[in-house]
């Protein structure tokens, strides 16, 4: 019911209006891609609560760390695991850093040269 009407509350009086088939699919995939995406910081924050020590006499604003980044991580498999749900998520988002970060070099450039 929840993926199939829109609930509206007015002067105390609730109304549901079904919704189409295209539109209930869109909020069946927000509403995944929102918990993948906090089950994913829930995981990574869990890992690095379980894997990072403080080093004797260390300075808690300074720590090293590995990371590691499947780069060519992004397959779309019939049935994808969690595990590359996770390197998609994190190749999408260091594409979209990647890309705004392009943009802004470019747009600098741009004012420098006074181009509009």
């Amino acid at each position: 019911k929840a993926l199939c009407t829109r609930t509206t509350i007015t002067h105390g009086e609730t109304i549901f209006s079904p919704v189409n088939a295209r539109v209930a699919n869109n909020v069946r995939d927000a509403f995944v891609k929102g918990i993948y995406g906090r089950m994913f910081i829930w995981i990574v924050n869990k890992i690095n609560e379980a894997i990072y020590k403080l080093p004797e006499g260390g300075n808690q604003k300074k720590h090293l760390s590995i990371g590691v980044l499947d780069i060519f991580g992004f397959e779309a498999f019939e049935k994808n695991s969690f595990e590359q749900m996770c390197i998609n998520y994190c190749n999408e988002n260091l594409q979209q850093f990647f890309v705004r970060h392009i943009f802004k070099m470019e747009q600098n450039e741009y004012d420098k040269e006074r181009i509009n």
